[in-house]
């Protein structure tokens, strides 16, 4: 970090908020060194002449009195090849070197570069000198890794003729790779640079998505699902499974690159994730998944202020990725805990609260955060697309509080998780009484070149579910054998689809993940099998020769009985179905519905 020369002193510490004099030529949002162990923070105010610093790590023993410089720079991360498959904490310091210089616990002050200074990368120079270059022209490629092709790429501030550019070879990220005439000055180019994580890297113009950002979760896809570049919530209160739930959508989402930001979770489920990604392999390339993964790892334990920043560090690296053309899908477990990191902020910096305790400014600052999403024509004239999908943890999975109900204004895709279902077991426990998505529209084409009765199909399982709920009412009140023999039988129907298609068994290796093609497959027999069966039972069938039919069975085991390669299987079953039921029709028309 380079500091001005600029030096002030501090005359009061709270927190994390430290008050600081003597800094007159600092900017708003630098970033400052603070005390004797020069501590990461941030310019956040000025009040006549005094600046309000947030401090990003653990700043015990700070007092009044203690030196403050300032870098004269934006809080920024660092950008280039090495980010893919590296684990960072909210300022992007990362936690696998400071482990090795530290130990399991981080010393105070402790300085390690975001990227590997030392390590070389075999660039392929795809431009040459004497070039007009404008932003987000490439310069070359790095293969970052097996899964990602990192394009060195013109910064979005940077347009003139190309002066000079290297060979082919090996570089690291501290030399000088290419310089451009600006006409009002050089600029040095390296394989790796710095960009503020408040402001939104720019694009091109934001597009339409029509592809959905498949999941491999059968009631996400199928019932509600999130075009790419889309945005989506996940609420639910403790032990519903959002973490569980966000787990498996990084696991087998198909973005080519995943960013996972651990925001204020507990230091153990953040363990799990660590321990588990880098052993786990993409389903699609057969290689390990982290090859395709960075992490932000911001524990309950680590400081507070370091979690409101976390979020701005994750999306920036995303939106870093998005300009090469890539599809990017940013896993943010939890916004509650980020809020509450803003709450305690404010608090100390005497905001006014609003409702519950929160700034006033809540609001604002999600729709800061998800309006980074979206599915865009990059400034090289590529696509590329960054989808958001934010954990939210209500107190008592209570909907109505304020930073669930600031997300639903800025989301298009609402999964809300159901107490009731995950302490039965059922997961994902995604209700789909409660759950919505605005992208149906958007993507219904993109369905109906998988199968074109997929609309058709989701609308009838969906009835089958309301319909259920509505009757699960009355069931209460006088039993379901009071009910008639069809809207029975639509309860069997729902347990049917429920336990055979809504619910996944996450560590099954044939049902932690369904092609939408299987996905369709499954529920499309399921209805047909409604269709039929109210056919007959108003043809005189008896309900429980019906349900007693060999192969009804069989529907609960099938998901877990077929690969996403052995398809005709589902088939198969289908004509069985089919037949077994074409065998009680003609039993029916020939009077042996007593047999």
């Amino acid at each position: 970090m380079n500091q001005t020369g600029l030096e002030g002193r501090i005359i009061s510490v709270n927190g994390p908020i430290v008050k600081a004099t003597g800094l007159k030529g600092a900017g708003m949002l630098d970033m400052a060194e603070v005390g004797p162990y020069k501590l990461i923070g941030e310019v956040i105010r000025f009040k006549n002449e005094i600046a309000v610093i947030q401090v990003y790590e653990d700043n015990t023993g700070l007092k009044p009195g203690d030196p403050v410089w300032t870098t004269g720079r934006p809080l920024s991360v660092l950008l280039g090849p090495g980010l893919i498959s590296n684990i960072y904490d909210g300022i992007q310091r990362p936690l696998i070197s400071l482990d090795r210089l530290s130990g399991s616990y981080i010393t105070k002050g402790i300085k390690s570069p975001p990227l590997d200074t030392e390590r070389k990368w075999k660039l392929q120079v795809k431009a040459s000198a004497g070039e007009q270059v404008s932003p987000g022209s490439l310069i070359g490629e790095v293969s970052e890794s097996s899964a990602v092709l990192h394009k060195v790429l013109v910064p979005p501030d940077v347009n003139g003729r190309l002066e000079f550019i290297v060979e082919s070879g090996e570089y690291n990220i501290e030399q000088e790779i290419y310089r451009v005439d600006t006409g009002e000055g050089i600029f040095t180019g390296r394989l790796a640079g710095y960009w503020p994580v408040r402001v939104p890297r720019p694009s091109g113009r934001k597009k339409k998505s029509s592809v959905p950002l498949v999941t491999g979760q059968r009631i996400i896809d199928t019932f509600f699902p999130i075009s790419r570049g889309g945005t989506a919530a996940i609420p639910g209160g403790f032990g519903t499974g959002k973490t569980m739930t966000q787990h498996a959508l990084a696991k087998w989402c198909d973005a080519g690159v995943i960013v996972y930001i651990g925001c204020g979770e507990r230091g153990n489920e953040m363990t799990e994730v660590l321990n588990e990604f880098p052993g786990l392999i993409d389903p699609r390339s057969g290689r390990p998944l982290m090859e395709r993964t960075v992490m932000i790892a911001n524990t309950s334990n680590m400081p507070v202020a370091a979690r409101e920043v976390s979020i701005y560090t994750g999306v920036t690296i995303a939106e870093y990725y998005r300009d090469m053309g890539y599809s990017v899908a940013i896993m943010a477990d939890s916004t509650s805990r980020w809020a509450e990191a803003l709450r305690e902020l404010s608090s100390r910096l005497g905001d006014m609260p609003a409702e519950e305790g929160f700034p006033s400014y809540l609001a604002t600052r999600l729709a800061e955060f998800y309006e980074r999403a979206g599915y865009v024509e990059t400034l090289g004239g590529s696509e590329g697309s960054i989808s958001i999908i934010g954990a939210v943890s209500p107190p008592g999975g209570d909907f109505s509080e304020p930073v669930t109900q600031h997300t639903t204004r800025f989301v298009r895709c609402f999964w809300a998780l159901d107490k009731v279902l995950a302490d039965a077991r059922h997961y994902p426990s995604i209700s789909w009484i409660d759950s919505y998505s605005e992208y149906i529209e958007d993507i219904k084409d993109w369905w109906a070149g998988v199968d074109g009765e997929w609309e058709k199909v989701r609308m009838a399982a969906l009835h089958i579910l309301l319909e259920e709920n509505r009757l699960q009412q009355i069931v209460k009140l006088v039993g379901p054998d009071a009910l008639p023999v069809a809207q029975r039988f639509t309860l069997f129907c729902a347990e049917l689809i429920r336990n055979g298609f809504l619910q996944q068994n996450a560590f099954d290796p044939m049902d932690m993940y369904s092609t939408p093609l299987k996905q369709i497959k499954l529920l499309k027999f399921m209805t047909e099998f409604f269709e039929s069966g109210n056919s007959l039972l108003g043809a005189g069938a008896d309900l429980q020769q019906l349900i007693s039919i060999p192969s009804v069975a069989e529907i609960t085991r099938l998901k877990s009985e077929t690969s996403n390669d052995e398809l005709e299987k589902i088939d198969q079953f289908g004509n069985t179905l089919k037949a077994d039921l074409s065998v009680l029709a003609e039993k029916l028309k020939q009077g042996g519905q007593g047999d």
